[in-house]
């Protein structure tokens, strides 16, 4: 994998990570998720796997590699912001239950994000 492909996967990731954080108040949506990122581009990679951690509704990585922050609404509504390195990603959608989904977008690439509560 060259190193712009590498590049573009870990922001991938790095949105993926804060998607899956959600909800502010020791919300319904804390807890563990596995978030999927998918890429509406060959060239953006085949997409990635992440699990993710939510407490209190903040958004925030675990990972030294991808910074996240943002949060989920009591409704499940996600903003977040995700960057790894030099590049930087926005993601929006809405959690309920024990799933989720929504769209991501970066400088060069966007595409589409699921969650599944684990």
């Amino acid at each position: 994998m060259n190193g712009f492909r590498k590049s573009l996967l870990a922001t991938t990731i790095a949105i993926a990570f804060p998607l899956a954080q959600a909800d502010a108040a020791g919300s319904a949506f804390d807890g563990t998720w596995n978030v999927r990122i998918s890429s509406s581009s060959e060239t953006c990679g085949n997409g990635a796997t992440v699990a993710i951690g939510i407490s209190n509704g903040q958004i925030a990585s675990s990972s030294a590699a991808v910074t996240a922050s943002g949060k989920v609404a009591d409704a499940g509504s996600v903003n977040v912001t995700l960057g790894a390195g030099i590049k930087h990603a926005v993601g929006s959608g809405r959690l309920s239950g024990t799933s989720g989904s929504g769209t991501w977008r970066g400088a060069m690439c966007s595409g589409t994000w699921t969650a599944e509560r684990i």
